[in-house]
């Protein structure tokens, strides 16, 4: 079975920097507490990785 990160966004986006923003959005994400389910490769790692204080994480089971 594959794995998939479910993503979460926890905190809001005002005052942050552009790159984090666009990151946020190029996750999938839209409003605080809006979840997504992405696949879980090297991008997606990264791109949680880059916006870790943004987000919450859990590995699911596809």
């Amino acid at each position: 079975m594959a794995k998939k990160l479910e993503i979460t966004l926890t905190r809001s986006l005002i005052g942050r920097p552009e790159d984090q923003r666009v990151t946020v959005k190029t996750l999938g994400l839209r409003k605080v507490n809006h979840t997504v389910v992405q696949e879980d490769n090297d991008a997606m790692r990264g791109m949680v990785n880059k916006v870790s204080h943004l987000v919450s994480v859990k590995e699911v089971e596809a």
